[in-house]
């Protein structure tokens, strides 16, 4: 049975290095810390209660600028980044996306489900 200390000092957290021939090089792309993931889906949703709808705009390049990161495991990018990245190369982004997904457990099932959550017409 794990301790807390135990629990507290694993390094769970994955990353992965990721070719990106389209800007020339790699980048490490980590996986979500548990308050990482949270500020993600609530990134993509709006309103509140039970107006609550999924806005897929730069979702992708929401997901990426939380996740890639650098040697150290911290982020390159800030949260208001995920505008300009979103104009960078589609392919560019869907690669990173997903890794990200994979390495998050942020699968398609459910962005199904906060679609499926919310009240629009998807």
């Amino acid at each position: 049975m794990l301790t807390r200390d135990e629990i507290l000092q694993a390094d769970d957290l994955e990353k992965r290095l990721v070719e990106v021939p389209e800007w020339g090089g790699s980048v490490w792309v980590r996986a979500l810390r548990g308050d990482e993931y949270d500020e993600f889906q609530e990134s993509i949703l709006e309103g509140k209660g039970k107006n609550r709808q999924v806005n897929v705009k730069n979702l992708r390049a929401k997901l990426v600028v939380r996740s890639v990161v650098n040697e150290s495991g911290e982020r390159i990018f800030d949260d208001g980044d995920y505008a300009t990245v979103g104009k960078k190369s589609s392919a560019a982004l869907n690669r990173l996306f997903v890794v990200a997904q994979e390495l998050s457990a942020v699968d398609d099932d459910e962005v199904e489900a906060l679609v499926g959550n919310s009240d629009t017409d998807h």
